[in-house]
């Protein structure tokens, strides 16, 4: 009797438990990514773009927190494709990055489906595709990763959130540029610069006396550029998932792979104002303009166009010193970010990489610490997996600049889970540089000009409030330095986010790991994970 009584409640609690464990599952969102030629006019001349369901710019992915990104690629160009997620960590799945030395490209008429995680992030970020010169011709899209309900954000909720990606232009395709870079010879300036695929005519409708949110990302190739909006303060809030003080800028540069979400208030006079990008460190200056239109406005925006600063090297790096961290607000957790004290972690190895043109075989060649990148054609991370030889070397790269001569090579640097790493970019040209790297943010906590020595750590580290970011910008003739916590185990591309120089072999890999073969720190290789070189058949 008492076991007929005790039935119903045991399969209750269990239909229960089945609802719940449901419900408690982070959400999927599904996207199809259809990638074709197609013909675009973004400078008024027709050529041929690479066009995603149709669009150019691509769709945009918009998700919360902890979301299941699933996002299956149908590649129906001419040659293999891949896209990565530029921001995003892919915590414990590398696999997932999108770059070839942890995926086989896609094949022409065929397909491949990433599944990604957007663990414990938020904030503005981009994708792009990784493969040749693809991103020249298109691809591109934005990222945005809203704050779960039960998470509270530092600033007002604006009423209505706008996407902005800025990118320089060619009228030359993907093709003719690559074929450039492989003759040795430098790509020439870019023949324009878009705000979401056009030069003038992208325009916003906004109401007066609301607050609004500016989410800009730099997918340029090579430019860093300078974002302002005639009339109007922006008030920076986040830059690529940190929660920034709230300080406020008449213009703001953003250097190639960098994201930033911006507030603005509508308290000017009822018309049409210049919304403006430009390019830093050029000449001559290339302009995009596009207008933020006050709902009622009968009057469209007035000359002049809003002045931005042109190469100011110092205008800009004391900019970038004063971006700091909200140590009181939380991220995408609960918990605050300054709860992280970063400055007072022990770094267990410090690494210097000088980037550098050079000439390889009378070619022009772009190195780090003298070697110049060759993506072998068995990824590095099928290669780890499958213990192949012969693929890569770990530590084939030297911690600090050699002085050997410029070679080609498969650079790595191999470091153990949980290692704290410093690492100093040196730029000894003359010329800007911007380093990204993939499954991680990191603190960026100096800036410097002429060559960096560790005497310069007391005087222009900031161990407090630097922000976390996954993009660093290094000056001409200058140093940046950053300290990051290798907690994600993996194959991870650090690479030249200017893309001809990275085409060109300005990157490396690091790769982090140890010996346990579990879930709890790595995802097994995918069971749709494509193979090639001599990668073992499924």
């Amino acid at each position: 009797m008492s076991q007929a009584i005790f039935l119903p409640f045991y399969l209750g609690f269990l239909a229960w438990l089945c609802v719940f464990c449901v419900k408690a599952e982070d959400p999927y969102k599904y996207f199809t990514f259809v990638v074709t030629y197609g013909q675009i006019s973004p400078l008024g001349v027709p050529q041929r773009g690479i066009l995603i369901n149709g669009q150019f710019p691509a769709p945009t992915i918009d998700c919360v927190t902890n979301d299941n990104v699933i996002v299956n690629v149908i590649n129906k160009l001419d040659e293999p494709f891949l896209i990565t997620w530029n921001g995003i960590k892919q915590r414990k799945a590398s696999w997932q990055d999108g770059v070839l030395g942890t995926n086989c490209p896609i094949p022409a008429n065929s397909n491949w489906t990433y599944q990604m995680q957007m663990k414990d992030q938020i904030g503005s970020y981009s994708y792009f595709p990784s493969t040749k010169m693809h991103r020249a011709s298109g691809g591109f899209g934005a990222i945005n990763i809203r704050q779960r309900s039960v998470i509270f954000v530092p600033y007002l909720k604006p009423v209505e959130e706008f996407t902005l990606l800025i990118s320089d232009w060619w009228k030359s395709d993907h093709k003719v540029l690559s074929q450039t870079l492989d003759s040795g010879k430098p790509l020439p300036m870019a023949d324009g610069l878009l705000i979401n695929g056009r030069v003038s005519s992208t325009s916003f409708t906004a109401q007066g006396g609301q607050l609004y949110m500016f989410r800009v990302s730099n997918v340029a190739l090579t430019t860093s550029v300078n974002f302002r909006i005639q009339n109007h303060t922006l008030t920076l809030v986040e830059t690529e998932g940190s929660h920034t003080l709230q300080e406020s800028y008449e213009s703001f540069d953003l250097h190639v792979g960098q994201s930033a979400s911006f507030l603005v208030k509508l308290n000017a006079p009822v018309k049409d104002y210049f919304i403006v990008a430009s390019t830093r460190f050029t000449k001559p200056t290339l302009t995009a303009t596009g207008i933020l239109h006050y709902a009622g406005s009968q009057s469209k925006a007035s000359l002049p166009l809003p002045v931005g600063p042109t190469y100011h090297i110092h205008w800009s790096m004391k900019q970038a010193r004063t971006i700091r961290w909200n140590l009181t607000a939380n991220a995408a957790r609960p918990n605050p970010q300054g709860s992280y004290h970063y400055g007072t972690i022990p770094v267990t190895r410090t690494i210097v990489l000088a980037n550098s043109e050079v000439n390889i075989n009378g070619k022009l060649r772009y190195a780090v610490n003298q070697v110049s990148y060759v993506n072998p054609t068995t990824p590095l991370k099928i290669a780890d997996y499958y213990n192949i030889p012969g693929v890569f070397n770990a530590n084939s790269l030297k911690d600090t600049p050699p002085s050997f001569s410029p070679i080609f090579g498969v650079s790595v640097l191999s470091f153990t889970l949980h290692d704290y790493a410093e690492i100093v970019f040196q730029n000894n040209e003359n010329t800007i540089q911007s380093w990204h790297l993939d499954g991680y943010d990191f603190w960026t906590v100096g800036y410097g000009s002429g060559v960096w020595n560790t005497t310069l750590r007391k005087r222009f580290y900031n161990l407090n409030d630097a922000t976390t970011r996954n993009t660093v910008q290094v000056y001409p003739k200058s140093w940046s330095s950053i300290l990051v916590s290798l907690d994600n185990k993996g194959m991870w591309n650090l690479r030249s986010a200017i893309w001809p120089r990275r085409y060109l072999g300005q990157e490396l890999y690091i790769r982090v790991w140890n010996d346990e073969k579990s879930y709890r720190t790595e995802y097994d290789i995918p069971e749709n994970a494509l193979r090639c070189g001599l990668a073992p058949p499924k």
